[in-house]
């Protein structure tokens, strides 16, 4: 392939204790194949989900979904991907295109050099034109599919090209990213659509079939037949997936797979390969999970090959792994083989020992061989041992799919296992959970916990422990990067709680600076998704993501594999309501009588001959009354409308004294906590400690409220003034107010009619 792109990466390596002792910066290019070739061919495989619903979706589930089996169109409502115009169906515009008789022009990535480029401008000037105009008889598939339909234009997207490859090998899989219902044929309108995986849901993309050209020619993916587009044409989804062909630039095989499939790749190396690396193999074949391995290229030799037949800089996939039966003159056993496919499918294979027709054949008993189906054919397809894998290759990769991929059927009629996996979404927000590394300890407990349990341990475990592979994915960063924003330095660590019933929830400072993690990421490092495998003890465990500096913003998920059934939940406050500090009851102020009674006195100068105030006169009371907090600059009308309409019982849009009064006293708490917070007497609190004073005024809150208060609230770095941390408290007040309205029996779910809610959601 003519193009390749490195790039730079950081990484952050850990101590015993958790903490990062080094910072290093370098040059290169994370594991990917070479020139020319597709990457891993895989098997099939699944996991289940067991984290909790989300709203939207297309399937009739009601107000939720599984994203396992749901399909969101590209912007919609639950997709977890912004509309960036009128959200598009497939069926519903082809319909209305055939009945017009037009045909479709996508108006959210048009025919334009903005869709390709948005650093530059083309080199050269390409015409859009769709395939009527290209061929003369445009076919979506010439036969099948198959990997020569890839072929490399002048984009450095080959990570992408190999993993399109490797699709065509599985039928089902190909089948779930390119749906069967579209052609060039009777219904034709001259619009596709694909589906990929991002960030726990499928999402549809809908694409027209203008493709750039030069001199008649496709510029980009191409098939090796002049007619065929199904190749050029998904590569154009996923590039509107993330904004601009450019955007596709430089990659890893691995998150083009997990795309395709929303499995979790792990990577090994295979001069540093665990000592149980082929049980892990063996259970990876069990649960169906994807496998492939590669030689490290030659920088002098494009696919250069080795005396044993094997091609160097080239994928090949694993498509069985097993104890073989062996019977020698002199003993009797197993042997570990692993049987390997060179996608090329034809005589370029292994000629060392278990190859085909070698002698070794000769001690497997007849029915062993017809068990594992061999043939000696010039197919592509060798045996060869374990020792010998992890001479001659390089590089493992296992790809753990998803619970979509494998039916509940074809896992029982294949015998085959599958993982159990936990999924949550967060984000890391500018001082409220972006709390950094390990090494911040001040702030690290602010970031997202996320508690799993552990109860079985792994079948024939001889240590009775449990495998786990933790993976952390950061979002959208491709979509970012003509915003000129690259992937965070990201990681996690795991903590073991032995008492967790008796632990504070979240875990707190003083927990982080008594406890050590027991196992955590390999570095911290800025790539799409860092992930790890464990062996542990059954138990309960607290996960803690996080970026590596404090105050980098992102969305994240995180995901959790295990052989058995795990639980997984945030490990955070229930939201409700809770005491007021005793700092705050215990300790009124000094000269608090008399200031009240000043307040008192200028209410009733204020509210005249109807002892009633309206929202304008209260802010009148107030900027007088907190002109020390205010700094002078006085409430801002929403804070008093909104104080206005949670105290006004009578919906007359105006507080009588008793009314006044009952607030006073709210706001006499809040300011009072403030000032607790406030200790340099700025006038604002960090974000990081909104959530302390929040709850010395008696608000319990979880990270998801305290994130939507931060993004609303908090000035560009971090800061939340007086008047919005009284916003934040009237809010909260009024909210919680209304639903205890309707749930007085605390069951912690109440029931509103739409006019109830309208209603009121306008008073609060």
């Amino acid at each position: 392939m003519p193009y390749h792109y490195s790039y730079f990466y950081s990484k952050a390596i850990a101590d015993e204790d958790g903490n990062v002792c080094s910072y290093k910066f370098r040059k290169g290019a994370p594991p990917r194949l070479g020139d020319g070739q597709p990457n891993t061919v895989f098997t099939r495989g699944s996991y289940r989900l067991l984290s909790r619903l989300l709203e939207g979706g297309s399937l009739d589930l009601g107000d939720a979904y599984h994203p396992a089996h749901a399909i969101f169109r590209l912007g919609e409502k639950g997709s977890g991907l912004r509309a960036r115009g009128e959200v598009q169906d497939f069926l519903n515009i082809r319909n209305r295109c055939l009945e017009e008789g037009s045909l479709f022009e996508d108006p959210e990535f048009p025919a334009e050099d903005t869709s390709i480029f948005f650093s530059k401008t083309p080199p050269r000037p390409f015409e859009w034109k769709r395939p009527i105009e290209i061929a003369d008889n445009p076919e979506f598939f010439v036969g099948d599919a198959t990997r020569f339909d890839v072929q490399q234009g002048e984009l450095g997207d080959c990570w992408l090209l190999a993993a399109v490859a490797n699709l065509t090998l599985n039928r089902v899989l190909f089948s779930q990213v390119v749906p069967d219902d579209q052609s060039f044929g009777d219904k034709y309108a001259g619009l596709f659509h694909f589906r990929f995986w991002q960030y726990g849901r499928w999402v549809d993309v809908v694409i027209d079939d203008r493709l750039p050209t030069y001199s008649g020619k496709l510029v980009f993916l191409h098939s090796s037949e002049h007619n065929e587009f199904w190749s050029a044409l998904l590569e154009k989804a996923y590039a509107k997936l993330h904004g601009s062909y450019e955007a596709l630039k430089g990659g890893t095989t691995c998150e083009a797979m997990e795309d395709f499939t929303g499995g979790v790749t792990e990577m090994y190396e295979l001069n540093q390969a665990p000592a149980n690396l082929y049980r892990i193999m063996l259970k990876a074949y069990e649960r169906s999970s994807l496998m492939g391995c590669s030689i490290e290229p030659d920088p002098n030799v494009l696919e250069a090959q080795t005396p044993e037949g094997l091609i160097k800089g080239h994928a090949y996939s694993i498509t069985r792994v097993k104890y073989v039966d062996i019977n020698t003159p002199r003993s009797s056993g197993k042997i570990p083989l692993i049987r390997i496919r060179n996608p090329w499918g034809n005589e370029a294979e292994w000629n060392g020992p278990w190859s085909d027709k070698s002698p070794e054949w000769r001690f497997i008993p007849d029915e062993e061989k017809e068990e594992i189906g061999l043939t000696f054919d010039d197919d592509g397809e060798f045996w060869m041992s374990y020792q010998d894998f992890k001479t001659q290759f390089s590089r493992l990769e296992i790809c753990n799919l998803n619970p979509d991929s494998l039916s509940e059927e074809g896992i029982l009629s294949s015998h085959k296992r599958k993982w159990e996996m936990s999924m949550f979404e967060g984000e890391w927000v500018r001082g409220v959970t972006a709390g950094g590394c390990r090494n911040y300890l001040e702030t690290f407990w602010h970031n997202p916990q996320y508690c799993i349990t552990l109860e079985d341990p792994d079948d024939e475990d001889e240590d009775d422990k449990c495998t786990v592979i933790v993976a952390l994915m950061q979002k959208n960063h491709r979509s970012q990067r003509k915003m000129g924003m690259e992937c965070l330095t990201i990681g996690f660590a795991m903590y073991h709680l032995q008492d967790p019933d008796n632990l504070p929830k979240p875990l707190d400072l003083n927990f982080f600076k008594y406890n050590t993690s027991v196992a955590r990421s390999p570095s911290f490092i800025n790539l799409r998704e860092v992930n790890c495998r464990f062996k542990l003890p059954p138990g309960v465990y607290c996960i803690v993501p996080s970026t590596f500096e404090p105050n980098e913003e992102g969305e994240f998920i995180l995901r959790v594999f295990s052989e058995h059934r795990n639980h997984m939940e945030e490990n955070d406050e229930e939201v409700g309501l809770g005491a007021v500090d005793e700092r705050v009851v215990n300790n009124p102020e000094p000269e608090e009588e008399k200031v009240q009674d000043k307040v008192k006195e200028f209410f009733l100068k204020i509210a005249g001959e109807d002892m009633e105030v309206d929202w304008m006169e209260l802010k009148e009371i107030l900027d007088y009354a907190m002109r020390n907090e205010t700094k002078n600059e006085g409430f801002s009308k929403d804070v008093c409308r909104s104080m206005v309409a949670m105290m006004d019982v009578d919906r007359s849009g105006k507080l009588g004294f008793e009314e006044f009064k009952a607030l006073w006293i709210d706001i006499r708490h809040w300011k009072s906590v403030f000032s607790l917070y406030d200790k340099d007497g700025s006038g604002c609190l960090s974000a990081f400690e909104l959530r302390q004073a929040l709850n010395s005024a008696g608000y319990r809150l979880n990270n998801h409220i305290l994130n939507i208060l931060a993004h609303r609230y908090s000035t560009k770095n971090g800061m939340i003034t007086f008047d919005d941390y009284m916003m934040c408290a009237v809010r909260l007040k009024a909210m919680i107010d209304i639903f205890h309205e309707k749930d007085p029996d605390n069951t912690n779910t109440a029931m509103f009619t739409l006019e109830e809610w309208v209603e009121k959601t306008l008073y609060s």
